[in-house]
């Protein structure tokens, strides 16, 4: 370098001797480009600005920016779009670029960006086939805060997207973010940077959409591009792109996954287009490039189009990097993997993936068998068995050993723990990968192996040569068992919005989940993961929502999701004893970053359970026949129940106006709150047991946790005459010792509102109101509640809580534990409650229940007590399989604003009486063995309903379904009796599934036989109590 002259100066007297990424092609014939440039008056601003600001030499200005305009291949949009001050800053700072790398000798880096209200524009060099390429930066930085779905990072690492946010000094979105997000045109240029040097740049280009005006609002499923297309887009594209979109757009509108086509393009080259829901997904962008690269593809240009129905286009325009491959070798398989990659985008374990160590497929089953075997890895140990006899019969002492084996297994097996197995042996993932895929792809050669729950002997081998620690075996053995157990996935399926995994419940520890479930469903999607399991073939029962405050709650939620899914669907079996299905239970655990995101979780579930329920050839079924589910409402899903139906409707499920219950009036549902169906179940429990004392019950003292706005809270309310003290609800605490005003709080039960809109006028001196969002309040009697949210969480805890009757109607499960039920009694012992109904499930763990009868108070579980809703549930059910499609729409479907058909009003009546007559057999029963025995009642509870389960089991196998006068009379007197009046007892046994007549028959015979003859009963008394039926 001449020592005298700067950069630019030497460059300008010695082009021959600068660096190849400066212009050096002759002036003459740049010229004669420009002066045939569409841009030509353009480019002569930008010589005009650069010359005025004296940043470039005067010798280089022309060079430059002919060569910028003629030669480097920027498509046109570019400088339609972009303003001639901009362009000059860009041409400037690429310069500028030019000349560090000359003076470094360092690779050219070049990052240009202009941002506006309406646009913005980012160049980069493009390094294809390169993850560090500045690009990859640019489009995560693109989706992150230009398309409005996010970019989800969850790698320990996140250094290079930080740095670059940094570097475009812009971490915040732009401040007017359209609600479809930005339109993006990107283009890698089709020359270099100067005539000797090999790097292209790549452009993106984004845009607001403007969409053609309507007077209405634009339907999700308005398929017509000129009406829900950008206008610029409308206008410009081409007839064959406009073809293809077209197809795709029809296809997508009434699908909830993506739809993904590729078609030819030019010599070796591929179009691959994607089609989805707006939000459906996240990371998908970025993902999709990452998946081309690792094939060894890149992009000439693409294009994201954004459209007021809500629905995404991608278009990729790809080559192989190797112009020797055939592109139609790859294109498949990229489009296969692309629903995948959908499915999960973006892991903790993609970076095995980006770094080439596992495939896309293959990294998603790693993550598939990352959670499942954080779930299951706490067995039991021999040291933990011995312990346990040891212990013996001593309640407290067993139950403080299970928490503390729980808090010890999940401290050795933290999902962290078994992420970094994972991460360190992903030879042992691929292998496992091959064993799954040899028993559910049906592309295996030979076809798909036979099912063998004992396979994999020569894997454990592996496994053992391989690990250096027993934890380590110990997770990979898990991740075998998910393979020996699994009978059908949706894996393979060519599209699909989440992964389910049908598994047989074999691979349980007999130790620790003492009943066997019929089934499980393992479900995974971007934004959740849940399980399904149901007791017998014929079940019903919600579908849970579970939200996470913080990272601590999702911690617990995320270990203790199984568990409680399992203690739900047990509990569920329990109390649809006497009921045509068992129980079930569903749960979707939100991910930590996607809380908002309660209904897209929540549809993709239901979407990924109806793939393995409708016959599919894409799917090996090792099951081998047809599976109903029964579902309902549960904590955060009432409101999906009707889109549910109808999606199973639009799937082709024959079952789809029983798929699920807690359905609107005008769907056929019977909704439990606007009827007050669990409610009646409980209250029941609550009005025999003041009879049997001789009490009054508006003498009686209540309180509630579960308050005005909810289904229970509210109908306990209105139902109820006691002296109301305290409510707890989501808003806060509710609490007048001498008994809140009954005219109130139903008020307040009437509209369905919150507690902290009690008027407090109302209150007298010694009441109060505490909301959640307080601190530093000063109660009635002097004490300082700090935090309002703990003070209501705990609040159950509190002796101010005290009275004659508690009826849990909401609250999280294991609310009273071993670790806190010693605060449920008073300074001599007894309990502070002498009555307690359980209306919320699993308020109380088993443990608390026997401690609270010690101390004298009659409890009744859940189980017994909270099952109106399951009841008026299964007759919904009932009637949906009973009447056909015409009968359903005219006696069950309530028009808007119109009275019920008088059916319908009929039917409300016999669910009404049958609700009521169950909870008073099941009382009478529990009542009368008790005092017989002195059994613990919640003990009798489990007792009963395992005789009549067992029983019922027995009845559906023995000769008795086949007698014919025995069956039509048992379901005469199980069904409602205008439905039996609509239809006879013949059509109804014709219609409905033979399964689900065998249950009515089995569940009614053994609940009827139970109830009257009691728990201590002979085989001559079911003899004699059926000869009274023949």
């Amino acid at each position: 370098m001449n020592q005298g002259l700067t950069i630019s100066q030497e460059i300008a007297v010695q082009p021959a001797k600068t660096a190849v990424y400066f212009t050096s092609e002759d002036s003459n014939s740049l010229h004669a480009l420009l002066e045939q440039n569409t841009f030509k008056q353009q480019a002569q601003e930008v010589k005009a600005i650069l010359q005025n600001e004296r940043l470039l030499e005067a010798s280089r200005v022309d060079p430059e920016v002919d060569w910028f305009y003629c030669k480097l291949g920027i498509d046109s949009n570019y400088f339609e779009s972009t303003p001639a001050v901009v362009i000059a800053r860009h041409i400037l700072s690429l310069y500028a670029a030019k000349m560090v790398s000359h003076a470094t000798g360092a690779k050219l880096e070049v990052q240009l960006q202009s941002k506006t209200e309406g646009s913005a524009t980012f160049i980069s060099p493009s390094n294809p086939g390169k993850r560090d390429s500045p690009a990859m930066l640019i489009e995560q930085y693109i989706e992150s805060q230009y398309f409005g779905e996010g970019y989800h990072d969850e790698t320990p690492q996140q250094q290079a997207p930080v740095t670059f946010a940094t570097t475009l000094n812009s971490p915040k979105p732009p401040a007017s973010l359209p609600p479809h997000g930005y339109r993006l045109a990107c283009y890698r240029t089709t020359g270099t940077v100067s005539s000797q040097s090999p790097v292209h740049l790549r452009l993106y280009y984004l845009t607001k959409p403007i969409f053609p005006q309507s007077e209405t609002p634009v339907s999700t499923t308005e398929a017509d591009l000129a009406k829900i297309g950008d206008l610029q887009f409308l206008e410009r594209s081409s007839e064959a792109t406009k073809k293809i979109y077209q197809e795709v757009m029809n296809e997508v509108v009434h699908k909830l996954g993506p739809v993904i086509k590729h078609y030819p393009y030019q010599t070796n080259g591929s179009r691959l287009v994607v089609a989805y829901r707006r939000g459906s997904t996240h990371s998908y962008w970025s993902a999709i490039s990452e998946l081309y690269h690792y094939h060894q593809m890149y992009a000439t240009h693409k294009y994201v189009e954004q459209f007021s129905n809500g629905i995404v286009i991608y278009s990729i325009y790809l080559r192989p990097l190797k112009p020797e491959v055939d592109i139609n070798t790859l294109i498949g398989k990229i489009a296969e993997q692309a629903s995948i990659v959908y499915v999960l985008p973006r892991t903790s374990l993609t970076s095995l993936f980006l770094s080439h160590q596992l495939s896309f497929p293959e990294v998603t089953y790693a993550y598939v068998g990352w959670k499942f075997a954080y779930q299951f890895l706490n067995r039991y140990a021999t040291e933990y068995s011995a312990l346990a006899q040891a212990i013996g019969d001593d309640s407290t002492k067993q139950s403080m050993l299970a928490q503390l084996k729980t808090r010890l297994s999940k401290d050795t097996f933290t999902e962290g723990r078994v992420r970094d197995a994972i991460m360190q042996y992903p030879e042992l993932i691929r292998q496992l990968y091959g064993d799954f895929e040899k028993f559910h792809f049906k592309g295996t050669k030979g076809g798909a192996s036979k099912y063998d729950v004992e396979h994999g002997a020569d894997i454990i081998h592996t496994i053992k040569r391989t690990v250096n620690n027993e934890l380590d075996a110990q997770i990979f053995t898990a991740i075998l068992q998910f393979n020996r157990h699994l009978l059908k996935t949706n894996f393979y399926k060519t599209t699909k919005t989440a992964l389910v995994f049908r598994l047989d419940p074999g691979f349980l520890s007999k130790q620790e989940y003492q009943n066997t479930p019929f089934a499980v469903f393992f479900v995974v999607g971007s934004e959740f993961r849940g399980f399904h399991i149901r007791f017998r073939d014929i079940a019903r029962g919600g579908i849970r929502v579970i939200r996470s405050q913080n990272m601590t709650q999702y911690d617990h939620n995320s270990s203790s999701l199984f568990d409680e899914n399992y203690n739900l669907a047990s509990t569920q079996q329990s109390k649809n004893k006497d009921i045509a299905e068992g129980g079930s239970k569903g749960t979707v655990l939100l991910s930590a970053d996607h809380q908002s995101k309660a209904e897209v979780a929540f549809r993709k579930y239901i979407d990924a359970l109806v793939d393995v329920l409708l016959p599919n050839d894409e799917i090996v079924d090792h099951f081998g026949r047809e599976e109903i589910l029964f579902l309902g409402p549960d904590e955060g899903t009432a409101d999906f129940m009707n889109w549910a139906s109808e999606h199973a409707k639009q799937r082709g499920a024959h079952f789809w106006k029983a798929f699920t219950t807690g359905k609107s009036l005008s769907k056929g549902g019977i909704p439990h709150d606007l009827y007050g169906m669990t409610t009646r179940s409980i209250h029941q429990y609550v009005l025999g047991t003041l009879a049997k004392l001789g009490r009054d019950e508006s003498a009686c003292t209540k309180f509630q946790t579960g308050g005005p706005d909810g289904d229970l809270g509210s109908n306990e309310i209105k139902i109820s005459k006691d002296k109301t003290i305290g409510i707890v609800d989501g808003s806060g605490v509710l609490y007048d010792p001498v008994g809140l005003d009954r005219a109130e709080i139903t008020r307040l039960a009437g509209k369905r509102q919150m507690g902290r809109y009690f008027d407090k006028s109302k209150l007298s001196a010694q009441g109060f109101f505490v909301d959640v969002q307080d601190n530093d309040v000063k109660l009635p009697s002097g004490e300082i509640v700090e935090s309002g949210l703990i003070f209501r969480n705990n609040f159950h805890l509190n002796p101010l809580s005290s009275a004659d009757i508690f009826v849990p109607c909401g609250g999280r499960p294991e609310s009273v534990q071993l670790v806190n039920v010693n605060t449920l009694f008073t300074n001599s012992g007894e309990s502070r409650f002498p009555i307690i109904v359980e209306g919320a499930n699993l308020f109380f763990t088993q443990k608390a229940r026997l401690m609270l009868e010690e101390k004298g108070a009659i409890i009744f579980k859940d189980a017994s007590a909270n099952k109106g809703g399951v009841t008026s549930s299964s007759l919904e059910v009932l009637s949906a399989l009973a009447l056909n499609d015409d009968e359903f729409k005219e006696h069950m479907c309530v028009k808007d604003g119109q009275e019920a058909p008088a059916f319908y009003q009929a039917y409300i009546k016999d669910v009404h009486h049958t609700i009521e007559e169950n909870a008073r057999l099941e009382f009478q029963c529990i009542w009368a063995e008790h005092e017989k025995t002195k059994t613990s009642r919640c003990i009798l509870s489990d007792l009963i309903s395992n005789k009549i389960n067992h029983l019922n089991d027995a009845i559906q196998d023995s000769p008795l379904w086949d007698n014919q006068s025995l069956k039509k009379r048992i379901i005469s007197e199980a069904c409602p009796k205008v439905l039996l009046n609509l239809l006879g007892v013949d059509k109804i046994i014709e219609r409905v599934p033979v399964p689900y007549v065998k249950a009515i028959f089995g569940s009614y015979l053994a609940s009827r036989f139970v109830y009257e003859c009691g728990l201590s009963n002979s085989e001559f008394a079911f003899y004699t109590f059926i000869q009274k039926l023949l």
